[in-house]
């Protein structure tokens, strides 16, 4: 800004005390503002730089621009240790933006200042210590200066004290101390001052020290204590006390130590209380012959060696009953019978009781307090004998027993004398010491009574679906000997039949009853046989009926199950085929129950059967007329799957909610079409029937290892075979191969070929036995003819031999045959028999003329041009 005379008064010098304390006015100014200013000072006056820098002065308004310069106490002005003068410029500025600068000169004034103390008299009281004994001697150097340099000295105040102070400032000790007959403490004010009179007063703090001149002391005139053993960690045994005559005005100072080697006692170093640091059994050895301990103490007045004085003290051990009387063993166990006689010996108990106490009565005691459960059967004969002999005989079925097996009872062993001492047992000083002996007294039952059922015989109404396994009562014996006997159940008679040599199963501890076989309401309606209910010793019988009740659980079997025909195309409708006729048998339902339902394969519905409920035989029928000519018809096989069930009878409420049975039949009917009739393709056939043995799902095993040994056999045979085939092949010259031709000729050609067919059928496996697997207990069945066997299914049974039919043609054609041979598969229910079969071709070998012969399965094969 523009620079214009603002500041009246300046530049100025001005003088200042030193030491002056803050707020002390050093010099007073106004400011002047221009008259283009007139909200007057934008900038107060300041203090912008110090020469040397300082902060120890402040500038301060005292009214309308009026200004002041003080001290600011921070830090002192020192004349002795600060610069002498100040040059502080001070600045200013108005609200035009006009400005000015000026010096202040400050000179600081000097002040005549007394005496200071130097070192630790300067921030202390100062202490000095004294040894007693120590000649006099110079013990101090006072140290103060003069801020001015001036001549200072030192006198003492008081005069008196046996001390001299000189004007150097030098302190002497004027005589010898005696710490137990002078003071021990003096106080003494050191007084400086200067030229001008200025002083300082400091005080010097003379202690005497006391020096170990002195042999200690003991008080304690007492040297023999008693005290009873058994006393608990801490107990105090003595308290020994002893003087140093340097320490007569302070409290002591002395050591105390046990300089016997001890295990019992330890003494407090400082207080000199005697204790007990470890159990003092006067029991055991060696305090059970000598029980007086001698204890060597020595007292000290420095722990690191000094003065020292020793005294021997003597502890006598005094015996208490601390013990009580003990048992080895504490537990006693023993077995007497139930018909024991009163008065009999069972134990003796003074022969395993001991009290291992020195003195008497310590060590004597008595048996008393015969208590427990049942301790009314059982007496001591006297206290001090401790012979415990039986007091009456012992019933374990009277009511009065409650049938208890084993008496607990308890013996007190308990000191005739009670302890002495309340140390350790506080709330026990009147009791007297005793000890428990348990005795566990079984008695041995004997065997009275015989097993009672609670029925003399039983009756059991189970299905005969009821799975094998299943529990279809239970049978209860009860014995009146307490405790109760273990009974054990048997069949011991009966439940059998022809083919099962045990049909039921009997629980041998809780008594359930289950069956091992499959009931059967046609075959036994009722089966008797007897439990035997044993405690080992005794027995009872009684007698079980288990009535059958009847179930439909058996499926129509149908003869003949299997059929095969052929019937010409033009087979007039309502025609009996080939006269077929099947007749079926249900051992649980009425002939008129059954219902002939064709399920499977037949095509364009030619084919019914008459009747078709209510009665056990009918017959099959052709429907309606086959239509070749039109396309209406393609198939001249019809597999016929036909359901027979025995649910006629019921209504339609009943079969949903009764057990229905179904049987199965397969049929083949062949359509042979006239020689008029053109046909596009020669129809041929090849059946395969393949014999499959089925298991229970349940031993999942069986056809596991009876496949994989199949498969193990069918490969070691094709190995052979090919083998075989090998060595033919090598030996023989190959065959011609045979042409084919068609089965039937078509219309038009003049010379017919002959054509051989021929046609084969191979049943599934029969089972028609049963037996019972010895290792597994199950049933299964066989087949009589081949041996083939599978597990058997609850619900099924047993299958009748099928009826059996085969035919077959055969026209030559040049030497070249081609033989087909068809056979249909049958399919049976998830819950039945599973026949599965496989249609394969096989070449048939040429035959000339005509013949008739017996397959291996029983089938016939004709053979005819």
């Amino acid at each position: 800004g523009r620079r214009i005379q603002l500041l009246r008064g300046l530049p100025a010098t001005s003088t200042v005390e030193e030491n002056s304390p803050a707020g002390v006015c050093i010099y007073t100014f106004n400011v002047t503002v221009s008259p283009l200013s007139s909200e007057g000072v934008a900038i107060h006056p300041t203090i912008v730089n110090s020469n040397p820098l300082t902060e120890a002065f402040d500038i301060e308004s005292t009214g309308h621009l009026v200004y002041r310069v003080v001290t600011t106490g921070n830090p002192v002005l020192d004349y002795e240790t600060m610069p002498k003068r100040f040059d502080l410029q001070i600045f200013v500025e108005d609200t035009a933006g006009r400005t000015d600068l000026n010096t202040l000169t400050v000179q600081v004034a000097d002040k005549n200042e007394p005496p200071v103390f130097r070192g630790n008299m300067a921030i202390q009281t100062v202490t000095i210590y004294v040894f007693e004994g120590t000649p006099p001697e110079r013990i101090y150097q006072g140290d103060a200066a003069d801020p001015e340099n001036g001549e200072l000295k030192y006198s003492p105040l008081p005069a008196s004290v046996p001390f001299l102070v000189l004007e150097s400032g030098t302190i002497f000790s004027k005589k010898e101390f005696d710490y137990e007959k002078d003071p021990h403490c003096y106080f003494l004010n050191i007084t400086v001052t200067d030229t001008e009179g200025l002083t300082s007063t400091k005080t010097v703090n003379i202690n005497i020290i006391n020096m170990n001149d002195e042999r200690p002391y003991f008080t304690t005139k007492q040297k023999i204590y008693r005290i009873q053993e058994e006393q608990s960690p801490g107990t105090v045994v003595a308290n020994i006390t002893a003087k140093d005559p340097d320490d007569a005005d302070s409290p002591s100072r002395l050591f105390y130590s046990i300089q016997s080697s001890d295990t019992y006692f330890s003494i407090n170093p400082s207080t000199g209380v005697l204790q007990v640091t470890g159990r003092i059994d006067r029991d055991v050895l060696p305090l059970r012959l000598h029980p007086n301990i001698s204890v060597i103490v020595r007292v000290e007045d420095s722990p690191s060696g000094g003065h020292a004085s020793e005294m021997e003290i003597t502890i006598i051990i005094e015996d208490i009953n601390d013990n009580p009387p003990e048992c080895n063993p504490s537990t006693f166990r023993i077995e007497t019978n139930e018909n024991t006689t009163a008065g009999t010996f069972l134990l003796d108990l003074r022969h395993y009781c001991k009290d291992i106490d020195v003195d008497l009565p310590n060590n004597l005691f008595n048996f008393i307090g015969l208590s427990g459960f049942g301790s009314n059967n059982f007496a001591l004969e006297s206290t001090e004998s401790g012979r415990l002999v039986v007091a009456e005989s012992i019933d374990l079925e009277n009511p009065a027993n409650l049938g208890v097996e084993v008496y607990s009872l308890t013996v007190r062993v308990q000191d005739i004398a009670s302890p002495s001492y309340s140390s350790k047992y506080p709330f026990y000083t009147f009791l007297i010491f005793s000890y428990i002996i348990y005795i566990y007294i079984r008695i041995k039952p004997v065997n009275d009574f015989f097993p009672v059922f609670s029925n003399l015989s039983y009756k059991f109404n189970v299905p005969e679906t009821t799975k094998v396994g299943s529990r279809i009562g239970q049978v209860n014996a009860r014995d009146a000997d307490w405790p109760p006997s273990v009974i054990t159940y048997s069949i011991v008679a009966g439940g059998g039949t022809r083919d099962y040599t045990n049909v039921f199963w009997i629980s041998p501890t809780n008594g359930d009853v289950k069956i091992l076989a499959r009931l059967d309401y046609e075959t036994t309606q009722k089966h008797l046989f007897t439990v035997q209910a044993s405690d080992q010793e005794k027995t009872a019988t009684a007698s079980v009926t288990v009535n059958v009740l009847e179930v439909n659980d058996e499926e129509p079997v149908c003869s003949p199950n299997f059929y095969s025909s052929q019937i010409p195309v033009s087979l007039a409708v309502g025609t009996n085929v080939n006269g077929f006729r099947i007749e079926c048998q249900d051992r649980d339902s009425d002939p008129r129950s059954f219902r002939y339902i064709i399920k499977e394969g037949n095509v364009n519905n030619h084919f019914t059967f008459s009747p078709s409920a209510g009665s056990n035989i009918s017959r099959l029928i052709l429907a309606s007329r086959f239509d070749y000519q039109n396309g209406l018809d393609t198939n001249w096989i019809y597999k016929l799957r036909v359901y027979i069930t025995d649910d006629n009878l019921l209504s339609g409420k009943d079969k949903a909610t009764h057990l229905v049975k179904t049987g199965t039949v397969t049929l083949s009917i062949r359509v042979i079409p006239d020689p008029t009739t053109v046909i596009a393709t020669t129809p041929g056939f090849t059946v395969v029937t393949k014999k499959e043995n089925l298991y229970s799902d349940s031993a999942w095993y069986v056809p596991f290892v009876i496949t994989l040994g199949s498969l193990l056999l069918l490969g070691l045979l094709g190995y052979l075979g090919l083998l075989l085939a090998t060595w033919l092949r090598t030996r023989c010259p190959p065959a011609g191969k045979a042409g084919s031709a068609p089965l039937i000729n078509a219309p038009g050609k003049k010379k017919p070929k002959k054509e051989v067919a021929l046609k084969m059928m191979r049943l599934n496996t029969v089972f028609d036995g049963e037996a019972r697997d010895p290792v597994t207990g199950k049933m299964y069945e066989f087949n009589t003819w081949s041996g083939a066997r599978r597990w058997k299914k609850s619900n099924e049974p047993l299958q009748p031999a099928p009826a059996m039919q085969v035919t077959s043609s055969a026209t030559d054609s040049g030497g070249q045959d081609t033989d087909k041979a068809e056979a249909p598969s049958r399919k049976e229910t998830s819950e039945k028999r599973k026949e599965p079969t496989a249609e394969t071709k096989a070449a048939a070998r040429p035959s000339a003329g005509p013949s008739q012969t017996l397959g291996q399965d029983g089938m016939k094969v004709k053979k005819q041009k």
